[in-house]
């Protein structure tokens, strides 16, 4: 006698086989496999270019360099392709210094490469972030140039263009007999105007040699612009010209630090407006006014640690500013508080002990966590850049930094309302530069509706440009730059 089947199991079978079948019509576009693609992102700079992918999980990657041209090539593991990952094709800009193109496809199943074309030689970084603020787990590939360019070399070649590339040979050598005692980075320009005088020289003589002719006139010297009265919000303060013809000077260098940038908003208003936007326009307007001031026969020229709309580790902010021998630094934000009543602005200076007020302590742990928002890659030990971190600020740093603040905080309180009517001190990372009077100012709270309106003007931005540059010049007044030679 044999067992029969019970009459239940011809019932199973057909319904696996009906699932079976609902699996293959659905197909691979149906069902969720793998990490999900949120959002695509690309942020081009001259220091580096970013290209970011977001997902709802962990994605692993591995990455090669591919030369001549030079390309990057990088497998991204347990991803297919979607028109979400396709956008990075499109967000590639012709102006991007790195990146010429990217190319997607479904290298094997379940693997996606992108292939970058680059416009030079780079050095990428390819690493991972956790979930940190409104952000998922980010696949980050940060695109340094091989051979990036040298900040101090762009501060000259701008002062070549004040000085104007006709100088003469002698104007050039008493330049550097001068300069010699006091500045190098005087030094530097003088023997860049002896170059270009050689080349003009020769090229002149070969001229002559084939058809004599007088030489041109040398253009004249324009008289300086009468300085704007106080509180003028219609565009940037004329000032006199940065020299005259055969002036020996000291530059002064002041570092200018928009805050936040890139993947790194900073603060949102209540209609949208964003720290990082407004900030960069009020340092773009003062380093117009920085270019064209001088203080005691000395030029000023403004160096700015991002100049568009990325991002910059705050340690790297502070090595920036070291590197070209800032005389001060100048950190620019916009506050917010969770009450949008909280209005007007603020100075900060270092504190290495504590901060002076609950709220200077909650300002500065809120800035100092830039970093874990913007996205910084753990895995890279840079030895200048950690020491830089580490430097102690002497008391005399700090000390001058409080000078700075006070005459910066009169100043712009003839723009609008204070907050606190003395500088704050709070431990910021980004004013631990040991030799460099440093202050932090908070613009306004962009988290109150009225003060987010008035930063979004050109008129307010003007205003508060024209405060920063006079309270940077009382600064100065009451304690002249001294005479130091600056690491090149």
């Amino acid at each position: 006698m044999t067992d029969r089947l019970p009459p239940a199991a011809p019932d199973r079978r057909r319904l696996l086989k009906q699932g079976g079948s609902l699996v293959l019509l659905l197909g691979a576009s149906h069902i969720a496999r793998g990490a999900s693609i949120v959002a695509v992102r690309l942020w081009p700079a001259e220091d580096y270019t970013r290209v970011t992918i977001e997902s709802d999980t962990a994605l692993k990657a591995t990455h090669r360099m591919i030369g001549s041209p030079p390309r990057l090539a990088v497998d991204i593991d347990g991803l297919d392709l979607n028109p979400t990952l396709r956008e990075l094709v499109a967000k590639v800009r012709s102006d991007d210094p790195n990146i010429a193109g990217i190319r997607v496809g479904q290298n094997s199943p379940g693997v996606v490469r992108l292939v970058v074309d680059l416009k030079q030689a780079i050095k990428p970084q390819v690493f991972t972030l956790t979930p940190v603020a409104a952000y998922k787990y980010r696949l980050v590939f940060d695109l340094y140039p091989a051979n990036p360019p040298d900040p101090l070399e762009q501060l000259i070649a701008d002062r070549m263009k004040d000085l104007g590339a006709n100088a003469t040979a002698d104007t050039a050598v008493a330049r550097a007999d001068t300069a010699a005692t006091t500045d190098t980075l005087g030094d530097l320009i003088a023997k860049q105007f002896e170059r270009a005088n050689a080349m003009v020289r020769d090229k002149d003589s070969t001229a002559t040699a084939r058809s004599p002719a007088p030489a041109p006139a040398r253009p004249t010297a324009k008289a300086p612009a009468p300085k704007p009265a106080s509180g003028e919000s219609s565009g940037p303060a004329t000032r006199p010209p940065a020299v005259a013809a055969g002036r020996t000077d000291r530059l002064i260098i002041i570092a200018l630090d928009p805050g936040h940038g890139g993947e790194d908003p900073g603060a949102i208003g209540p209609g949208g407006t964003r720290e990082k936007d407004v900030v960069l326009q009020v340092a773009l307007k003062l380093r117009d006014r920085i270019n064209n001031t001088v203080v005691a026969g000395n030029p000023m020229r403004a160096f700015l640690t991002r100049d568009a709309d990325f991002f910059v580790p705050l340690n790297v902010r502070v090595e920036k500013a070291r590197r070209v021998g800032a005389d001060l630094f100048v950190s620019i934000h916009a506050d917010a508080f969770m009450r949008e009543e909280a209005r007007g602005a603020s100075v900060y200076a270092l504190s290495e002990r504590g901060a002076s007020s609950t709220a200077a302590r909650w300002l500065a742990n809120k800035e100092n966590d830039a970093d874990r928002i913007g996205g910084v890659n753990l895995g890279v030990k840079d030895s200048l850049v950690q020491r830089a971190m580490l430097d102690m600020s002497t008391t005399a740093q700090i000390k001058d930094s409080l000078k700075l603040g006070t005459a910066v905080l009169r100043e712009i309180g003839d723009v609008g309302r204070l907050h606190k009517r003395n500088v704050e001190r709070a431990n910021f990372a980004v004013l631990r530069a040991p030799d460099i009077p440093s202050v932090l100012v908070e613009t306004a709270f962009i988290s109150n509706p009225e003060e987010e309106r008035k930063l979004r003007t050109d008129a307010y931005q003007n205003n508060l440009a024209n405060a920063l540059i006079n309270g940077i010049e009382k600064y100065f007044a009451a304690n002249p730059p001294l005479a130091r030679n600056r690491q090149v």
